[in-house]
């Protein structure tokens, strides 16, 4: 008797350590499944695996959300049922898999803390291939527009930029050739209601007086580096946030895995 009221307790406990790690783990694998299928939505949507058009899927963003998908359901689902079923293996699987993309998150961490000298050339790299693709990549249109809207600028160092874009370029064919996109504008809208699309039209036929009437003469390459380095507190907050997340389920298990020893 003495010995079972000792150790009712802690099998009491362990219990509810083996249900609360089932539940964890089941709102990670929903959460995984949910990214996995926005990404295949996203690739179906753009016809990249339909074949509706040619788009090397390696370079399509929505394929993060697939892998990002891919591995939170698989590590989630090992969770799941290593904690239903009290399976060392998966439990196994599940500690190591948490542990190596903490280490990764880590990793990545003191990567970009290293080199953060260099990320201002990393994002102007970056923002010139989405001015590039700019027409023929949808997700990388919506980020240019949504970063020159928010942050009322345009192009990486100047508006003028655009001129590298085949689209843009003065001597393209079409009714955008010499302008830049209606993301620029300072007033995109027809009437105050209708969006104008055309709203820039020939922007780059003026000169930078008058242009500065009608666009965002100013680059989003100072003013995106001036938003990161304001956010970079709540950057490392989230990361830290991520990784205690992660500890936490990685206790639960071990907690899990030794108690399956000791009965052992």
């Amino acid at each position: 008797r003495w010995r079972w009221a000792e150790r009712g307790p802690e099998g009491t406990f362990s219990q509810c350590v083996r249900y609360l790690a089932f539940l964890w783990n089941l709102l990670f694998l929903l959460l995984g499944l949910l990214a996995l299928a926005t990404g295949v939505w996203g690739l179906l949507a753009k016809g990249s695996l339909a074949g509706e058009r040619f788009v090397p899927l390696g370079s399509d963003p929505m394929l993060l959300f697939v892998l990002a998908g891919l591995g939170a359901s698989a590590v989630s689902l090992a969770g799941c049922l290593g904690a239903l079923r009290s399976s060392p293996c998966l439990l196994r699987f599940f500690v190591g898999a948490v542990l190596a993309f903490a280490g990764l998150e880590v990793l990545g961490g003191l990567l970009l803390l290293a080199a953060r000298h260099r990320l201002r050339d990393a994002l102007r790299d970056a923002l010139l291939l989405c001015l590039l693709r700019y027409q023929d990549e949808p997700d990388l249109r919506f980020l240019v527009d949504e970063v020159q809207r928010s942050l009322r600028c345009c192009g990486l160092g100047s508006y003028r930029d655009w001129e590298a874009n085949p689209y843009f370029n003065c001597s393209a064919p079409g009714a955008q050739a010499c302008s830049v996109p209606a993301s620029c504008c300072l007033d995109p809208w027809q009437n105050g209601t209708v969006a104008n699309a055309l709203c820039a039209a020939g922007a780059l036929r003026l000169g930078d007086v008058v242009a500065g009437t009608v666009v965002y003469v100013g680059g989003c390459v100072a003013q995106l580096s001036a938003w990161l380095r304001g956010q970079a507190g709540a950057i490392a907050a989230g990361a830290a946030v991520l990784v205690l997340v992660e500890a936490i389920g990685a206790l639960m298990a071990l907690k899990m895995l030794g108690d399956i020893t000791t009965r052992e």
